[in-house]
């Protein structure tokens, strides 16, 4: 049974960290927006699922999120209450060290749980979705960014098309235009490609790489710039390409779309490294809690934002040495998460130590004679 204290200290933390959560969100959702609008730019995707593409990124983003949220939640509360010497009172009312810990491991391991959520459901769930959503809109000539009736860039310099009619669903063309550039050979003059055809559809590579159309009954120009030497041929059928499907996201791993379970199976060093990382983020969420009382702790005149630079580095020091124990997995040095458990082991004991000696009694001194 909690405690009239236990449910106050419940509320401000939780308070304060969801606080600290939906700006560090809104955050998220600028940059995520920028790099989303930039590949819809680039042709990686269609603008019609751009929305639903950025929420499904920022719900991959919540894992490494949270454990951030809830370290600057906690230690921006507990700093507030000790600078108000709202903590002084509760010590000098006879709280021990017990009547802080508890609430904040109550949230802790609430936070853990879900972040653990995310990272080993939701995230990929939501990557996987997410790919898949861009896939079903880019066999779509509509998301694919055509419109009847005027011309549209190809994405990636490949030329421009023209349509005079679009089924409703988008899969059928009428008469169609596609203009394209290329290189001579051998330094030859550049050679422009005309297309036209009476009717036409799209379809993509199985593996989703490519655009193409089937354009039907129509007539192919090719006319060398300066030149004289035109090429004209009729054909019935004339596969041509809308340029390869463009992905910004080449450094992205793709173990990282693979279900927790699946990926368990994986013996590949990415495939373990995201396992590793995957399994330690929750445990991250709570060493950083328990780093975040004895950072907090400071006197009524303190500067209200010293602290705050101590626990940010603090927070990427950490950080980092996990990202650099990913990347030995990654290049094949270590094969699982126990260098990222050693050192989350090491900080949680080292701010466990720090909080106990913050609550021992101290010695008094000698007086001299």
């Amino acid at each position: 049974m909690l405690s009239i204290l236990d449910r106050y200290f419940l509320r401000e933390l939780a308070q304060t960290v969801a606080a600290v959560a939906v700006v560090l969100l809104v955050i998220l959702a600028g940059s995520a927006f920028a790099r989303v609008l930039q590949q819809v730019a680039n042709g990686s995707f269609p603008a019609s699922v751009m929305f639903q593409v950025l929420g499904l990124n920022m719900l991959d983003g919540l894992a490494n999120l949270l454990p951030l949220a809830g370290f600057l939640g906690v230690f921006w509360s507990l700093g507030r209450m000790y600078r108000e010497s709202e903590m002084h009172v509760l010590a000098s009312s006879g709280m021990g060290p017990g009547g802080l810990l508890r609430p904040v491991a109550i949230l802790a391991m609430g936070l853990a749980l879900i972040v653990g959520l995310v990272s080993l459901w939701l995230g990929p769930w939501a990557t996987r979705t997410s790919d898949a959503l861009v896939a079903e809109a880019n066999r779509s000539v509509i998301a694919a960014g055509l419109d009847a009736g005027r011309f549209t860039e190809l994405p990636g310099k490949g030329g421009i098309i023209f349509v005079d009619t679009l089924s409703r669903d988008g899969s059928v063309l009428g008469n169609t235009l596609i203009v394209t550039e290329r290189a001579g050979k051998k330094g030859g003059p550049s050679v422009v490609k005309l297309v036209t055809g009476k009717s036409g559809q799209l379809y993509q590579d199985s593996n989703g790489d490519g655009r193409y159309l089937a354009l039907h009954d129509g007539w192919q120009y090719e006319i060398p710039l300066g030149a004289d030497n035109w090429r004209k041929m009729q054909y019935e059928r004339n596969d041509a390409s809308l340029s390869n499907v463009q992905n910004d996201n080449s450094d992205e791993d793709p173990a990282h779309t693979l279900g927790t379970f699946a990926l368990s199976h994986v013996n590949t060093p990415n495939a373990r490294a995201e396992f590793a990382w995957r399994i330690t983020v929750p445990v991250m969420a709570v060493v950083l809690m328990m780093l975040s009382l004895p950072l907090s702790r400071q006197s009524p005149r303190e500067p209200r934002y010293g602290r705050m630079l101590l626990a940010v580095l603090a927070f990427f020091l950490y950080f980092n040495l996990l990202v650099l124990c990913r990347s030995q997995i990654i290049k094949g040095h270590w094969h699982n998460a126990g260098p990222m458990w050693l050192v989350s082991l090491l900080l949680f004991a080292g701010a466990a130590w720090m909080f106990r000696n913050q609550y021992t009694a101290r010695r008094p001194r000698k007086g001299t004679t």
